[in-house]
């Protein structure tokens, strides 16, 4: 990726060894490798979503986090329009949701993409070890599939303007 401002940002949380909270570090290697030609995709991957990361959104034509769902059916993928709101806690706060990181990106630099989404799959397991569980192993397709689509879409659609 160059310096130009990314045409799609991805932002993948998870902890690898909490079984399903891996997923998203999962998807963002995936996607990492599927859009390592295209200069105008960029992937971060970090075990939470962190206050640094709103200069990265806000420099973003478009953004989807990924993330796993503890309220989710599990194995279930689903992906939802994100808009800012919810507090934005001090910035000594470690660990955001997707919706206050848009908040503070605009609070802070003024600017969010223009389209944001958030992609989960549903959590059948948080236990201590690696891998995915019954669950989720079987909606890793859909969820690539889901993804692949949706940057394929905000690539196509990055002409616009930021908001």
């Amino acid at each position: 990726m160059n310096s130009q401002s990314a045409r799609c940002l991805i932002l993948a949380c998870g902890n690898t060894l909490r079984e399903d909270d891996g997923v998203g570090p999962w998807l963002a290697a995936w996607a990492s490798e599927r859009f390592q030609a295209d200069d105008g995709v960029k992937v971060i991957a970090s075990q939470q979503w962190t206050p640094e990361l709103a200069y990265e959104i806000a420099q973003a034509k478009s953004v989807i986090f990924i993330d796993c769902a503890m309220n989710g059916s599990p194995g279930v993928v689903r992906s939802i329009g994100v808009e800012p709101g919810g507090e934005t806690p001090g910035l000594a706060t470690h660990h955001l949701e997707a919706s206050q990181l848009l908040s503070l990106s605009k609070e802070l630099y003024g600017a969010i993409p223009r389209r944001s989404l958030l992609l989960t799959i549903g959590a059948g397991s948080l236990e201590l070890r690696e891998g995915f569980s019954e669950a989720v192993q079987p909606a890793l397709p859909e969820a690539c599939a889901q993804l692949e689509a949706a940057v394929l879409r905000m690539l196509a659609d990055s002409c616009g303007q930021r908001a």
